[in-house]
């Protein structure tokens, strides 16, 4: 082996400056990473123009001027606040941070919430949607075989697909999602009869014996179809803050969940001559929610349970299906859009619908991105926990605390006006390198 040389130069690889951004044309790169900074990672914050003066109520005096123009942006920029993980990753991730803390308070208590709600009777029910024709599937461990005869992994694009396009049942699969709120609505319904009637007492008294709360999310399986993961606790007649009757056990909330589940229906429109009905799906999940680790496989955890909610508090149709996070004007416009076909197919059926005098009320055209699910994503009673704004407020008022007020004698004039979404590609990469996380594009590539 020939002696090192202690003078040689190790050779180093050119970096790529052509791809890197550039940002030579800012004048006051240390205040733009100061307001980069203050997005705390948001990747397509809302740009604002306009101008906030501070004027000495006394005097008239101007004590401070902020003009959008003369910011190292050139706008005054806030969070987006979406909860879609395409849109913003770090909104994204607020929310189900927030959607956490609201799942676990009315478990486990705090956020002025009683922690006596932990011995509450509590279950974990997952509710899914029929079928409306066979799909490519794969078993959870990837063993058995798919109706086509091969066994898929993990991330096939085949997955949810029809097996039979031209005999799937697109119009029902599309009218479902339209429905399911309502079903959700009839479930509730026949959860309040059913426990009722265990309990001996009669539904119009139910409620001064014992209260049922929920929270739940709904997520779209890789089908395109809706169906939801509920948190359901029995409290007594003031809600968290009293324990339940004797009578009220987790095993008896469990029963009557599945009951209500195969009982709830619902009437839907006439379409070619048939009459429509909707179920939900013969996969009913009711787990009873225990303080202590998994027991066989039949009882979960408080944290664990927030955390599979809140993580599906982000997702939208493009994270299951593939297919949009936002509206569309035209149906000509899905042309213009790479989504898979399942997906476009229901796009399609639903905007074909909403063409229907008697489906108008359904505003499928509206929700057609959707594929004609119009509900909200996170959903609870008044009676379960605290609620989203509250944690904002929350925030606001912690921000507010380091904030310094203006004085007392101090007229705020301030005029903001919406000039548009989103960074430039080098202003998104800089804040993704000073937030040290991935930019939008990488974070929807990972979660793909």
């Amino acid at each position: 082996m020939p002696p090192h040389d202690p003078t040689a130069t190790i050779p180093r690889p050119e970096p790529a400056t052509a791809a890197l951004p550039t940002f030579t044309g800012y004048r006051n790169l240390l205040g733009l990473v100061r307001q980069l900074s203050s997005l705390g990672g948001c990747s397509q914050p809302i740009r604002l123009e306009g101008q906030r003066t501070e004027i000495d109520a006394f005097t008239g005096e101007n004590l401070r001027e902020l003009k959008s123009k003369e910011l190292p942006a050139g706008h005054l920029l806030v969070r987006y606040g979406n909860r879609r993980t395409t849109r913003c990753p770090s909104c994204a991730e607020l929310y189900r941070q927030d959607t956490y803390q609201l799942i676990a308070a009315g478990l486990r208590g705090g956020k002025n919430i009683p922690e006596q709600v932990a011995t509450h009777p509590r279950v974990f029910a997952t509710l899914t949607a029929p079928s409306y024709g066979p799909v490519h599937g794969r078993q959870v461990n990837g063993s058995a075989r798919c109706r086509c005869g091969r066994t898929h992994a993990k991330g096939d694009p085949r997955l949810g697909t029809p097996l039979d396009p031209e005999r799937y049942d697109y119009s029902g699969a599309v009218l479902w999602n339209a429905h399911v709120p309502a079903l959700w609505a009839r479930f509730m319904l026949h959860l309040r009869r059913t426990i009722a009637a265990a309990a001996g007492v009669p539904q119009r008294l139910l409620s001064r014996v014992a209260r049922v709360s929920y929270a739940k999310v709904a997520e779209y399986q890789q089908r395109g179809l809706i169906h939801f993961h509920a948190v359901i606790r029995l409290d007594g007649p003031a809600g968290s803050y009293s324990p339940p009757p004797a009578w009220a056990t987790p095993e008896l909330l469990a029963d009557a969940v599945r009951i209500a589940a195969t009982r709830a229906d619902i009437d839907g429109p006439k379409i070619n001559g048939r009459t429509r009905s909707f179920t939900f799906g013969k996969e009913i999940d009711t787990r009873i929610i225990r303080s202590t680790a998994f027991q066989g496989g039949t009882t979960i955890t408080e944290g664990k349970v927030a955390g599979y909610v809140a993580k599906y508090a982000t997702k939208g149709t493009e994270a299951a299906t593939g297919t949009l996070d936002h509206r569309l004007k035209r149906i000509t416009d899905l042309w213009f859009e790479s989504i898979p076909e399942h997906a476009a197919r229901m796009i399609r059926t639903a905007w074909s619908l909403g063409a229907r005098d008697d489906l108008k009320h359904l505003n499928l055209r509206k929700w057609a991105h959707m594929l004609g699910f119009r509900g909200h994503f996170s959903t609870k009673t008044r009676a379960y926990s605290t609620t989203l704004g509250a944690l904002r407020a929350a925030r606001a008022a912690w921000h507010r605390r380091h904030t310094p007020p203006p004085s007392p004698t101090t007229l705020v004039l301030a005029h903001w006006a919406y000039d548009g979404t989103g960074l430039t590609p080098d202003l998104e990469r800089l804040a993704t390198l000073i937030n040290g996380g991935p930019t939008r594009a990488e974070a929807v590539a990972a979660g793909a």
